[in-house]
C-alpha cells in the first residue's frame, strides 16, 4: 500500500537547496522548473556542468560553486542532494533531519522524506503519480498515456466550472452537493 500524502507546493513561497552540479541535479531541476516556474532554488556545488548552467541561466536559481556546508541549509525549507558521494548524500540527510528540513537524496529512497513522482498538467489540472519509490520508470509511462489521454479542451472546462461555482448560491455544503452532481454528470458522459 502506498501510504504517501501528496501535497502540491507553492515553491515560489519556499526555498529549495540542491546539492550537486551534475546530470542528476538537472534532472532534478527540470522537473522542479517544469511544474514550478517561480520556484526559489539556491545550487550548491564546486562543480556545475555546462548543461545544468544553461538550464538555469534564466531561472530564479543562485549558484554558489563550494562544497557543500552546514551554513547553506539556513532559511531552506527543501533540500535535494545529488551528489555522486553517497558520504555527502549521507551528511546532508543527516543535517536535514535534525533541522527538520524536508530532504530526498537522490536514488536512495530510505533516505527520502518524500520522492519526485511523476506530473501531468493541462492547462491548471494537475495529477501526480507515484509508485511509492518503486518503479520511476512506470511513473513515467503513467504520465505519458495521462498525457496523451486528457483532452486539450481540460483547461476550458476548469474554467467553465469554476465561474459555475462562484455563481452558486446556499452554504458551502450545497455547494459541494451541486458540484458533485454536476461533475459526476460531465464525467458519466465521457465513459
Amino acid at each position: 500500500m502506498n501510504t504517501l500524502y501528496p501535497i502540491f507546493l507553492k515553491t515560489e513561497q519556499l526555498h529549495v537547496l540542491i546539492v550537486g552540479g551534475g546530470f542528476v541535479a538537472l534532472e532534478k531541476l527540470e522537473f522542479l522548473f517544469k511544474s514550478s516556474p517561480n520556484a526559489r532554488v539556491t545550487l550548491v556545488s564546486p562543480m556545475v556542468r555546462e548543461e545544468t548552467q544553461a538550464f538555469i541561466a534564466d531561472k530564479n536559481v543562485t549558484v554558489i560553486k563550494r562544497s557543500f556546508h552546514r551554513k547553506f541549509l539556513k532559511g531552506k525549507n527543501i533540500v535535494v542532494a545529488t551528489t555522486d558521494v553517497p558520504k555527502v548524500n549521507e551528511h546532508v540527510y543527516t543535517l536535514c533531519r535534525k533541522k527538520n528540513i524536508l530532504v530526498n537524496v537522490a536514488d536512495n529512497p530510505p533516505l527520502c522524506d518524500f520522492y519526485m513522482g511523476g506530473i501531468v498538467t493541462k492547462g491548471n489540472l494537475k495529477i501526480a503519480i507515484s509508485t511509492n519509490g518503486k518503479s520511476p520508470t512506470l511513473t513515467k509511462r503513467m504520465r505519458q498515456w495521462l498525457e496523451g489521454f486528457l483532452p486539450e479542451e481540460t483547461d476550458a472546462l476548469l474554467d467553465k466550472l469554476y465561474e459555475y461555482r462562484n455563481s452558486l448560491k446556499g452554504d458551502f455544503e450545497q455547494k459541494i452537493v451541486a458540484m458533485n452532481a454536476l461533475t459526476e454528470k460531465l464525467l458519466k458522459q465521457h465513459d
